[in-house]
């Protein structure tokens, strides 16, 4: 990324972790200055409260599957009988003209847009403190069954696997700290030389 790129950064970890929470806090605080919340489509039903446009892009199956094959997604993927996306061209537009994008998004998803972009990106994985607490999160969601449920932890287990492939990780314990360690991340990597080097090669 040239110096007048922002950031893509990927949030990521199991079903039930807190991602959305974690997000939506983050916007709500406003401690990260030119954060742009990148929107996913997904097939899966909205839950109490959720708006389309707003906290997905609510799409039917037959919708969403033209999308892929039109190539409008940087990344998909299946996840519980639903898909999830992230449409392409908004992250894109966004970073050109400055913005960081925050991307929350399930772990197939995240892996691919890995393999996409390679270390420009930046990748935290949210993990619960526990498995207990995980049950209790997804067991709150008044849309689960006892089925999903065992689905959504079977699918964790495999997806702690894989938390080599990020650069951070995070323990999603208590929303506030969380929120000040993933805004630290970023303003941390600002702040990196190789981010900055451009800027400063004028003073030699």
């Amino acid at each position: 990324m040239n110096r007048e790129e922002g950031l893509l950064i990927v949030l990521s970890g199991p079903s039930g972790v807190g991602k959305g929470t974690v997000c939506k806090q983050i916007r709500c605080r406003q401690k990260l200055q030119h954060l742009k919340y990148s929107v996913s489509a997904t097939t899966r039903a909205p839950r109490e409260g959720e708006a389309n446009g707003v906290d997905y892009f609510f799409k039917q199956k037959e919708e969403f599957e033209d999308m892929i094959n039109n190539g409008e997604l940087l990344e998909w993927a299946k996840y519980v009988d639903n898909y999830y996306g992230t449409p392409y061209s908004f992250v894109q537009d966004q970073l050109k003209a400055g913005y960081d994008v925050i991307l929350e998004i399930e772990v197939q998803g995240a892996l691919q847009v890995r393999k996409r972009v390679g270390k420009e990106g930046i990748f935290i994985f949210l993990v619960p403190p526990n498995v207990e607490e995980l049950k209790r999160r997804i067991l709150e969601r008044a849309s689960e069954t006892d089925e999903s449920m065992n689905r959504r932890l079977k699918a964790m287990e495999q997806e702690m696997k894989l938390i080599q492939h990020y650069d951070y990780c995070v323990v999603n314990d208590d929303i506030q700290l969380t929120c000040e360690l993933v805004e630290s991340i970023v303003n941390a990597e600002h702040c990196k030389v190789e981010r900055n080097k451009i800027k400063y090669e004028q003073w030699l």
